[in-house]
C-alpha cells in the first residue's frame, strides 16, 4: 500500500440519471458489498474514463432486475489516500498474505476456498482476499486502506495481432467516503467515441 499516487485523479461512475442527480445534489454516494465484486467492497469508479463508464451503465440497464433504467455518469475528484494499489509489488505481496489467510481459514473450517467465475466477471475469491486484507488491518489496529486500484484487461484486440484489448481499463473502488472530494457532471463531449 502506499501514498504516492498524484494528488487528485478523476473517477467516472456510472449509474441510473436519478441516481446521478442524487449525487450532485450532495447526496453520499452508496458502497457496493457484493461478494463477487472485483476489488472488494466500495463506490467503483472507473478511472478517467467517463465513455467505460457509461458503457457499464447502458450494459447494466439492459440487465433482468438492473435498478439503471436511464444510464447516466457522475464523476468526481477523488483522493485515493493509503491506496491498495494493484500495479505495485508491496500491494501484490499483500494480496498473497489475505490469500494465505482466506486459505487457511477455509481449510480450518472444512469450506470450500471461494472460487472466481471463468469469465472473471464475477471475483468471489478475489473479493475475500481483499476483505479479508481489510479485516487483518483492523484487528491489527493499521490504519485502513482507503482505496483499492487495478488494472483490468477485457475484451477483443483493438486490432488483429494487437496486444492491446478494448476495454483494458483502470477501476477504483473508493472505502473511505472522505477520499470523495468533490462531484461533477462530465462534459457531454468527453461520453462520445
Amino acid at each position: 500500500m502506499h501514498r504516492l499516487s498524484s494528488s487528485f485523479i478523476l473517477g467516472y461512475h456510472g449509474c441510473d440519471r436519478s441516481v446521478a442527480e442524487q449525487l450532485i445534489q450532495g447526496e453520499q454516494f452508496r458502497k457496493s458489498y457484493n461478494d463477487y465484486d472485483w476489488l472488494g467492497p466500495g463506490v467503483y469508479f472507473w478511472e478517467a474514463n467517463p465513455q467505460r463508464a457509461l458503457a457499464f451503465a447502458q450494459k447494466a440497464s439492459g440487465r433482468n432486475g438492473s435498478k439503471i433504467r436511464n444510464p447516466a455518469v457522475v464523476g468526481a475528484v477523488l483522493d485515493l489516500g493509503l491506496c491498495l494499489d494493484l500495479t505495485t509489488t508491496s500491494s501484490l505481496d499483500m494480496l498473497r498474505i489475505g490469500y494465505a489467510h482466506v486459505k487457511l481459514r477455509s481449510e480450518a473450517e472444512e469450506n470450500p476456498l471461494p472460487t472466481n467465475s471463468a469469465d472473471l466477471l464475477r471475483r468471489n475469491l478475489d473479493c475475500a482476499v481483499i476483505r479479508r486484507l481489510h479485516t487483518i488491518l483492523e484487528e491489527g489496529q493499521s490504519e485502513p486502506i482507503d482505496s483499492v486500484k487495478g488494472v483490468f484487461t477485457e475484451g477483443d484486440p483493438v486490432y488483429p495481432g494487437a496486444g492491446f484489448l478494448e476495454e483494458t481499463h483502470i477501476q477504483i473502488a473508493i472505502c473511505n467516503l472522505r477520499c470523495i472530494k468533490g462531484v461533477f457532471w462530465p462534459d457531454p463531449e468527453s461520453l462520445n467515441s
